[in-house]
């Protein structure tokens, strides 16, 4: 991992979460991705002869951080920016970028409007927010539930899940209860007779105390507790709740079978990682497997990289990348990453059960 620019080799900037509070367990995952990819282009000629290397800038979930990150990186020469994890940061970042006209390929993202207007100068791999939530609502409806209770925080990222939630649910005859607190949830749960509560909440704090006082509450022994952005995808969750951490369905994007090309880098990663890699490290893989494509084929001019989004045809870990435009998307997508609805089985915590698929 590089943290200054060496202008003997092409520099791509990297954007992670590396600290609190920023997701660290997402950060180290993305991190090793990025990694092994810029490893891999290196070990296959790198581009053009040129090594490729990657300079990272930890955001710490901050996005004034993250704007700041890459005006000093765009600053410093490098030919594009990759990464981050959180869809308020990645925001910030592909603002900055857009004004400055540096590329910016989102790794894992997925707030829909990364950009308030439509820009030639971001991409992103990750699916928006509204066809993953989507995909939740399908399953929750499937499975029944249609008394639905959702314990947000403030945040704009929290905000556009819930409002996905009721554009979808409603007019499908489901109904979305916004919990009034955080905090002391069980009584509310029992008097709304909802089915299922959704945790659009951080973890550890304060997730893992909502998770606990359900779990022990007899009267809401059939109640399903949801979290669609994720939580439970990363090690920190099992260790933290144990047993109550399990069937608790969240989104990951991968598909039921791994391309050739993914199994081989699962198994480099689950050595990088000692764990199984979660899909945010295939992201971050991914990432620069069409970078260096790109780079390869035309060029590291940044103008070059963001006239060639639609030119991209990369063979990745979970399917053919192409990007595209999409309907009230205004950055060049991927069209379609797959994506599961899964938990954690109650009799194995470290396997994972499809639930739903897209």
């Amino acid at each position: 991992m590089s943290t200054t620019p060496d202008r003997s080799s092409v520099q791509i900037g990297a954007l992670v979460p590396l600290t609190r509070p920023g997701w660290v367990e997402a950060g180290r995952h993305l991190l090793a991705g990025l990694e092994l990819g810029v490893r891999e282009a290196n070990a296959a000629g790198g581009i053009g002869g040129r090594p490729l290397g990657l300079v990272v800038r930890d955001t710490a979930a901050d996005p004034e951080r993250a704007a700041s990150a890459v005006t000093e990186l765009a600053e410093s020469g490098v030919v594009a920016i990759a990464g981050e994890y959180h869809s308020v940061v990645a925001r910030a970042a592909a603002t900055r970028a857009d004004a400055l006209g540096v590329p910016f390929l989102c790794s894992s993202a997925v707030l829909d409007t990364l950009t308030e207007q439509p820009t030639e100068w971001v991409a992103r791999l990750a699916p928006p927010q509204s066809r993953g939530w989507q995909t939740y609502a399908d399953f929750l409806l499937g499975a029944g539930h249609t008394r639905i209770a959702v314990a947000a925080q403030p945040s704009v990222y929290w905000a556009a899940g819930t409002r996905i939630l009721w554009d979808y649910l409603e007019p499908r005859g489901g109904t979305v209860i916004e919990m009034r607190a955080l905090t002391d949830v069980c009584d509310e749960l029992v008097d709304s007779r909802a089915t299922a509560l959704l945790l659009l909440v951080g973890t550890p704090e304060p997730a893992v105390p909502i998770v606990q006082s359900v779990r022990r509450d007899p009267r809401l022994a059939d109640l399903l507790i949801g979290a669609p952005a994720g939580q439970p995808e990363f090690a920190e969750w099992s260790r933290l709740l144990g047993d109550d951490g399990t069937a608790i369905p969240f989104l990951r994007y991968l598909p039921e079978q791994l391309t050739p090309l993914g199994a081989r880098v699962e198994t480099a990663l689950r050595a990088e990682l000692t764990e199984a890699p979660s899909f945010v490290a295939f992201e971050g893989y991914d990432t620069i497997a069409v970078l260096a494509d790109l780079l390869r084929s035309h060029g590291v001019g940044r103008a070059r990289i963001a006239e060639s989004w639609s030119r991209v045809a990369v063979e990745g870990t979970r399917g053919p990348i192409r990007f595209a435009r999409t309907q009230g998307i205004g950055v060049w997508q991927w069209v379609w990453p797959p994506i599961q609805v899964v938990d954690r089985d109650p009799s194995d915590p470290g396997c994972l059960r499809i639930r739903h698929s897209r």
